[in-house]
């Protein structure tokens, strides 16, 4: 798959002129960032993070054994488990799915892995209609654009936006009330939950203990995505898996706080397998998809610990610059401080090397992960590494100079000399060039600390 990440410096440059945008994202992530704080008050953040954090690291430590152990329980269960390699493996299976069972249209709810296998695009060529239904989604498929943010796809976008949108391509009158638009969006969406063959689901966890996939939301279209179809799809990463049920509980007390500032999400849904005989709704078939794409790439490095996100979205609505630039800027599924760091670990640094840099490393995306993940100091750690790697011999030849001068004494007073001179000529800018280009050069003073030192003018 071509990254648009690549290109994060082309991008940024065009994202960050758009006031409309940078005006909507404040907004939305200032009001998102000051739920989140409400909603901690009642509860000991630092207490459930560092649990959360023991029970992902037991996870991900020994993910092979949970694995494992949830594919027997949910095979008990009447589920069909399919590990994928690569993307490509992952649509295909789950075409062939769709192809055995003659579907024509399929509904899906919010997934970041189907966005990360582009599995829309693919079933689309196919020749089969699929359908966001989470109203965010739904919203950039209309506007056929990507997510701009992992838990609010649309938060890029306005109200006036959104009714001029809808008044395109549904024919809506414009009408920004937020009501109306909810109301419009059931209007359509309903008539394509009642005629899909299948519906298609992320995961937010996975029960190696009982089996039970886990889903939370807020709009009910996951449960009919689930529930109202012949057959359902759970397509997932193999992270997502904790030990025990029990488990559970502190994740349900972190994840809605995280990222909406909610106590709870409205729904919560635990789905263990397709529908018995004497169930009235419920899929026949429920396939289980396990995505790899790179994950497990990272099992025993010191980025381990990115495997733990549950993709709550706080770090984005925290981050000073996602809050510039939006996720578009990315050029990635993932965007962010979490999507910097999860773009080059997936895909290799060669195909992201500038994210890892759209940072301002100021440490408000460690401080709100709710499961502890150090992310600005593995950002650091992946600059250090690009950076390194990319080293020509002119700049390894500064370096080591730069070194030595900072070591001697004599030679650090020389250097100062030679900088002070070149600075009053001008000619220390013109060799700087690349780095005047995007920063001011500071004015040397035309005497030294040393020299004041010396002479005793300090008072």
């Amino acid at each position: 798959m071509e990254l648009e990440s690549k290109h994060f410096k082309s991008l940024y440059k065009e994202q960050i002129k758009n006031q409309q945008l940078r005006s909507n994202l404040s907004k939305a992530t200032l009001q998102a960032v000051d739920k989140r704080a409400e909603s901690f008050e009642e509860v000991d953040f630092s207490f459930l993070r560092d649990e959360a954090k023991k029970i992902k690291q037991e996870s991900i430590t020994h993910l092979n054994e949970f694995l494992s152990q949830f594919e027997d329980m949910a095979q008990k269960n009447g589920c069909k488990i399919f590990y994928a390699q690569t993307p490509e493996k992952a649509n295909a299976y789950i075409l062939d799915a769709a192809l055995k069972h003659g579907v024509r249209t399929i509904v899906k709810s919010k997934s970041m892995v189907t966005e990360e296998m582009e599995l829309v695009p693919f079933l689309t060529r196919n020749g089969i209609d699929t359908v966001e239904t989470d109203l965010g989604e739904y919203i950039v498929q209309l506007a056929n654009e990507k997510p701009s943010h992992i838990t609010t796809p649309a938060i890029h976008k306005s109200r006036k936006e959104i009714a001029e949108l809808f008044h395109e391509k549904i024919g809506s009158d414009l009408n920004t009330d937020p009501k109306f638009l909810t109301t419009e969006a059931r209007r359509v969406l309903r008539e394509k939950f009642l005629s899909a063959d299948m519906g298609i689901s992320g995961a937010n966890f996975l029960i190696a203990e009982t089996g039970d996939v886990v889903i939370v939301e807020n709009e009910g279209n996951a449960r009919l995505s689930t529930s109202a179809v012949k057959v359902h799809v759970v397509v997932t990463g193999i992270e997502k898996v904790i030990p025990q049920f029990s488990d559970l509980r502190i994740f349900m007390r972190l994840l809605a706080r995280s990222s909406t500032g909610q106590k709870l999400t409205s729904y919560v849904s635990l789905i263990r397998g397709p529908r018995a005989k004497e169930e009235k709704d419920g899929p026949q078939e429920v396939h289980i998809v396990l995505l790899d794409n790179g994950r497990s790439g990272l099992l025993g490095t010191e980025y381990q610990d990115v495997l733990h996100c549950i993709r709550c979205g706080a770090c984005l609505n925290v981050c000073p610059v996602y809050r510039n630039i939006g996720g578009h800027a990315y050029g990635s599924v993932y965007p962010g401080p979490i999507g910097s760091l999860v773009t080059p670990l997936y895909y290799g640094e060669k195909n992201a090397p500038d994210l890892p840099f759209a940072s301002s490393l100021c440490g408000n995306c460690t401080e709100v992960c709710p499961v502890g993940i150090d992310i600005h100091h593995h950002l650091l750690a992946l600059r250090q590494e690009i950076t390194s790697s990319k080293k020509s011999s002119l700049e390894k030849f500064l370096f080591r100079n730069y070194r030595k001068t900072m070591l001697r004494p004599g030679r650090y007073k020389m250097m100062g000399k030679a900088a002070r001179l070149l600075s009053k000529t001008g000619l220390l800018r013109i060799l700087m060039k690349s780095w005047t280009n995007e920063r001011d050069l500071p004015e040397f003073p035309s005497i030294s600390f040393r020299e004041l030192f010396k002479s005793g003018r300090l008072d």
